[in-house]
């Protein structure tokens, strides 16, 4: 058997306290991206009743009807904010997007989704959230029975996550008519579905 001096044994003791720091390390960054991906939201029933928690991949992948929450927020003038869409984005990158939205997680209410989005995405903690309108899922929504919430009277422009928008602008209702007629493409589908049934400047 080989018999390690002093100064052996200190290097071997350091290699393998790096190795296993190393691994340990990269071990945490797999768990974290895992448990990043790993969102739970529920899956309803047509008339919005709960069924179980699943996934959220899955629950896109298989098309189920889930929960989701869309905040408009409006200036002192009644223009509402848009988000334009990081171009590194997954899914319509570089467009022009709501205010800000989010699903509802396995045990949230509604209105506790909208709150966390509001707070994680623009540092917002507001009481003057205003649910407006109830919308029935469909393959419009991307199978999203969607609430519709109203924050108003805000004075200066949200500052916007860079990880998911490049950009805002407040938008008053004849400017965006005007880019949904001429630049359709360039904005999201959930957007132009509330602006084609008037809903994003009918309750101001």
């Amino acid at each position: 058997m080989r018999v390690l001096n002093q100064s052996q044994h200190e290097l071997h003791t350091r290699n393998f306290s790096e190795l296993k720091e190393h691994l340990c390390s990269k071990t945490k960054r797999i768990c974290l991206k895992v448990k990043k991906k790993s969102i739970q939201i529920e899956v309803v029933d047509k008339n919005n009743r709960p069924l179980s928690s699943m996934d959220i991949q899955e629950v896109h992948r298989q098309s189920l009807r889930h929960r989701s929450v869309i905040i408009l927020i409006y200036d002192n003038e009644g223009k509402l904010f848009l988000q334009k869409r990081n171009s590194s984005q997954k899914n319509y990158a570089g467009r022009w997007d709501v205010s800000t939205s989010s699903h509802v997680l396995t045990g949230e209410s509604t209105e506790q989704a909208a709150l966390r989005d509001l707070e994680q995405t623009f540092g917002i903690r507001s009481t003057g959230l205003k649910r407006i309108e109830e919308i029935e899922a469909s393959s419009e929504t991307g199978y999203e029975f969607i609430s519709l919430f109203v924050l108003d009277k805000v004075n200066t422009i949200p500052e916007t996550d860079k990880d998911e928008a490049d950009s805002g602008y407040f938008y008053s209702e004849s400017e965006l008519d005007w880019l949904i007629r001429e630049y359709r493409e360039l904005l999201v589908p959930i957007l132009v579905f509330l602006h084609d049934r008037r809903l994003l400047f009918k309750f101001k």
